[in-house]
């Protein structure tokens, strides 16, 4: 059984405010979760769960404090629209400023929608990209729409947020921007490291960001679309940036 201080507590964290200053965030759905509890289960500080889901999952959960819950508990503490089964509430992760050396990193330029936001932090997941370096005005790393669209992928990628604005200048690597007046990614040789610096989803990349790159990359336009969105612009031009 809920009381109504966990419910407000779960509720809270809805607010980045909040999550900031408790160090703690949500993640809802029996996959996510999962993936948590394969890859930072030290982090996981309670996990709320309806009895169908803890039936299945229990023999997992080792030193874990867990609430069975009905669906109705769960419906009052979902971020959701529709709850499913499990929601756990985390510790968030230490980023570390990266330093960049033998490997590509991305620099993400005032990305706001949280969830491009997540789906970039998934595809350089699967690319094997270690490092995310976020602009002052990016979307919150830990907002749920960020956690459930990055499929916990936030488990295993170093997000960092460069407040000051200045980590781009100090590298020493190759800065690679993506614009629309670039230079074709098809005639562009794969890269061991250096960055990709991602724009704004309308505005592009900022004037004062785009001097420090040492190249403009495009993925060439064949139809009539006007732009593409962040996410996938970033899936494509990895693809052909890497080994």
């Amino acid at each position: 059984m809920l009381n109504k201080s966990e419910i407000k507590d779960i509720a809270s964290l809805a607010s980045k405010k909040q999550r900031d200053d408790t160090g703690l965030f949500v993640a809802e759905g029996p996959k996510i979760v999962s993936e948590f509890l394969e890859h930072i289960p030290g982090q996981i500080r309670k996990i709320y769960a309806t009895h169908d889901w803890v039936a299945k999952n229990e023999r997992f959960i080792n030193n874990i404090s867990l609430s069975t819950i009905s669906q109705n508990e769960l419906e009052r503490i979902t971020q959701l629209k529709t709850p499913n089964q499990v929601v756990a509430v985390l510790k968030k992760t230490e980023p570390e400023e990266p330093f960049i050396s033998n490997e590509i990193a991305l620099y993400l330029d005032t990305i706001q929608d949280p969830g491009n936001f997540g789906t970039i932090v998934r595809i350089a997941d699967w690319f094997g990209v270690k490092n995310i370096v976020c602009s002052e005005g990016c979307a919150d790393a830990y907002n749920t729409k960020v956690i459930q669209s990055s499929m916990a992928s936030i488990a295993r990628v170093n997000v960092w947020y460069d407040i000051k604005e200045e980590w781009l200048a100090k590298q020493k690597v190759a800065i690679l921007a993506a614009t629309l007046s670039g230079k074709s990614i098809y005639d562009q040789q794969k890269i061991v490291e250096g960055v990709l610096l991602i724009g704004n989803e309308s505005r592009g990349v900022r004037p004062g960001f785009l001097q420090l790159a040492k190249a403009e990359i495009t993925i060439p336009k064949i139809g009539a679309a006007e732009s593409l969105n962040a996410a996938v612009a970033t899936g494509i031009l990895l693809s052909h940036l890497m080994h």
